[in-house]
C-alpha cells in the first residue's frame, strides 16, 4: 500500500470565500464587488458556493449587505448557493427561493463556542434547531460546522469523544453534511486519521467534508489524509482568503487553486475550471488592493 493507493476519482469542492474569507477582513468590501466575485466563481464552476452570512449586521459588519448579496444571484446549473445561518432571526431574512441551502456552526470545544458566539454548545444546538427544521420545510439542503475539531485556541488539544458527541447531535436534527474543521489550523495528517476515523460508526464518509486552515501549512497534507480515509468533500477558499479573529495568528483557509493543483496532479476530477478560480482571485485582489495568499496564484501571475 502506498500513499496514493484508494483515492477517489472525484472530489466536490465547497468554496467559502465570499463568506468565510471575507468576514475576517478589516474592511468592507463593496456590495457589487462581492456580487461580481461570486459571480467569476460561478463562472469557474464551483459546485458550492457559500455566498455570505445572515448574521445580526452588528455582529458582522462586513457582511451585514447578505440579502443585497444573496438576492443578486445568478442561477446556474449544477451550483449551489448556499450562506450561514445562525438563528431564527437569520433564517427570517431568508426569503423563499433566496438560496439552496443554509450552514450553521457549532464547536467541538466549549470555550471556543462561547468567545465566539457567547453561547455554550447546547445553546447554539438551540438556537440553530428551529433553523434546520424551517429549511427541511422548505426543501433546502443543510450542512453544519463543527469548529475546533482538531484543537482550540483556549483549551487546546480537543478530545475526540467531544467531537463524537456534536457529531451525534447534529446527525439527530437530520444534517445533511458535516464540515469537521480545523478552525486554527494546527491539525496533522495523523489527526485527520484520528479524528475522522473515531467518526466511523456514526456517519459514512459520504456525509462529512474536511476544513482546514493553512496556518502551519499542512491542509493539503491533511487532504491527501482525508482522501484515504474516503471523504470527498472539502472546504476552500478562493486566493486562501480568511483567517480566524479568536485565533491570533491564524492563516486564512485552504486556497482553492492550491487544492485544485494538487488534485488534477492526483488526476482527482473537480470540474472546477482552475483559471476561472484565479481569475476571480485576481479580480478581487485589484479590487481591493490586497494580494491572495495561494501559492498557486502566486506562482501563475508571476
Amino acid at each position: 500500500m502506498t500513499l496514493l493507493d484508494n483515492l477517489p476519482p472525484a472530489v466536490t469542492l465547497y468554496e467559502v470565500g465570499p463568506r468565510d474569507g471575507l468576514q475576517n477582513r478589516a474592511d468592507s468590501i463593496p456590495t457589487a464587488t462581492k456580487r461580481r466575485f461570486i459571480e467569476l466563481l460561478a463562472e469557474a464552476r464551483l459546485p458550492f458556493i457559500e455566498v455570505t452570512s445572515f448574521v445580526r449586521p452588528g455582529s458582522i459588519p462586513q457582511l451585514a449587505d447578505a440579502q443585497e448579496v444573496a438576492s443578486a444571484l445568478t442561477r446556474r446549473d449544477g451550483i449551489r448557493y448556499t450562506a450561514l445561518v445562525p438563528n431564527e432571526r437569520g433564517m427570517e431574512r431568508v426569503r423563499d427561493g433566496l438560496l439552496d441551502g443554509i450552514a450553521v456552526f457549532t464547536a467541538a470545544s466549549e470555550t471556543f463556542s462561547k468567545r465566539n458566539t457567547n453561547a455554550s454548545i447546547a445553546e447554539t444546538l438551540e438556537r440553530f434547531t428551529p433553523v434546520v427544521s424551517v429549511a427541511k420545510q422548505r426543501g433546502m439542503w443543510t450542512r453544519a460546522y463543527v469548529s475546533t475539531a482538531f484543537g482550540c485556541p483556549f483549551e487546546g488539544e480537543v478530545p475526540v469523544s467531544a467531537v463524537r458527541k456534536v457529531t451525534k447531535q447534529l446527525l439527530n436534527l437530520g444534517i445533511d453534511e458535516i464540515s469537521i474543521s480545523d478552525t486554527i489550523g494546527v491539525a496533522v495528517p495523523s489527526d485527520v486519521v484520528r479524528v475522522i476515523g473515531s467518526l466511523g460508526d456514526l456517519i459514512e464518509p459520504s456525509r462529512l467534508a474536511l476544513h482546514f486552515h493553512d496556518t502551519r501549512g499542512t491542509a493539503l497534507a491533511n487532504v491527501l489524509a482525508g482522501l484515504q480515509l474516503g471523504v470527498h468533500v472539502y472546504d476552500s477558499s478562493a486566493g486562501g482568503l480568511g483567517g480566524c479573529p479568536y485565533a491570533p495568528g491564524a492563516a486564512g483557509n485552504l486556497a482553492t487553486e492550491d487544492l485544485l493543483y494538487m488534485l488534477a496532479g492526483l488526476s482527482i476530477e473537480t470540474g472546477v475550471s482552475l483559471e476561472g478560480v484565479v481569475a476571480a482571485s485576481r479580480y478581487l485582489s485589484e479590487a481591493s488592493g490586497r494580494s491572495p495568499s495561494s501559492r498557486y496564484y502566486e506562482a501563475a501571475t508571476a
